[in-house]
């Protein structure tokens, strides 16, 4: 069956392909790879295209040494807007991070990049200006992906009623369907009348799974993996989801057509495309 890891990073420093090669031996079959900072490769002239290609590189990586399914979320990630700042200035920052939102565009609309993502807002206490700075620039992402008709993958704080409140009202006044925004490293808030409609990517801890599949299915399972030789396998190591996806089936916790819910349907309905079974 498809088994799908909704947010991962690799990393030029790290395992790359070879991390996703463990992935499949232990069953998993696609993955979402998601854009990350990379400190060999910094943002040059205001554009983010020098770091878009390197995410596009190793998912090519991917396709070419594994039998993984590839999808790819491209976007300014929400924490650059901080060192951005310090280097050019409020204005100029801001206009990079657009900037940078608007390249990932061109990247979807090409077919080369599946979704927005990570973009939102720091997932720590900052400063007034750099808050409604975030917001502004992920409602502009948001707006961008009405227009294309893809998903966001939202990075920030540990999810509130606040934060779906907010969450919902930028996707409201983008034009953006509430289930094409994607809440990364989400707990299992699962209800839609909870939830505000954003889609929930649960990180796939025992205790969490089994919480949101007490619930419904209306959600994908994640380990935002990071591939840093200085932590190895954090944030959850990337053989995770399909580790789990056998536990709920031999504990008689979910259903193949449960789990057929979670890994294809649901992703199949986010990113628009159709995931080939292996």
């Amino acid at each position: 069956m498809i088994v799908l890891d909704n947010h991962l990073h690799l990393s030029p420093r790290g395992m790359g392909w070879r991390a996703i090669r463990d992935f499949e031996k232990k069953g998993g079959t696609h993955i979402v790879l998601s854009h990350m900072p990379y400190q060999e490769t910094p943002v040059l002239e205001g554009s983010f295209l020098s770091q878009y290609k390197v995410t596009l590189a190793m998912a090519e990586e991917v396709r070419e040494n594994t039998g993984v399914g590839v999808l790819v979320s491209l976007g300014p990630y929400p924490v650059e807007l901080l060192r951005l700042v310090e280097m050019l200035g409020k204005e100029k920052a801001v206009a990079v991070m657009r900037r940078g939102m608007e390249e990932a565009a061109t990247l979807v609309e090409e077919g080369k990049a599946h979704a927005i993502g990570e973009v939102g807002r720091p997932h720590f206490p900052v400063d007034e200006w750099t808050w409604e700075a975030s917001n502004e620039i992920l409602g502009y992402g948001m707006e961008l992906a009405a227009e294309l008709g893809c998903p966001v993958i939202v990075h920030c704080e540990s999810a509130t009623e606040q934060t779906w409140k907010d969450l919902a009202k930028m996707a409201d006044n983008a034009g953006l369907p509430r289930e094409k925004v994607v809440k990364h490293y989400s707990t299992p808030t699962i209800s839609i009348e909870e939830n505000r409609g954003i889609f929930p990517s649960v990180l796939a801890g025992k205790d969490a799974v089994k919480k949101a599949l007490s619930q419904g299915t209306r959600f994908t399972m994640e380990t935002d993996y990071i591939d840093d030789p200085d932590r190895p396998g954090a944030v959850l190591a990337p053989t995770t989801v399909p580790k789990r996806a056998r536990w709920l089936l031999e504990g008689g916790m979910a259903t193949e057509t449960e789990l057929d819910i979670v890994f294809r349907k649901n992703p199949e309905r986010l990113y628009g495309v159709e995931l080939k079974e292996p």
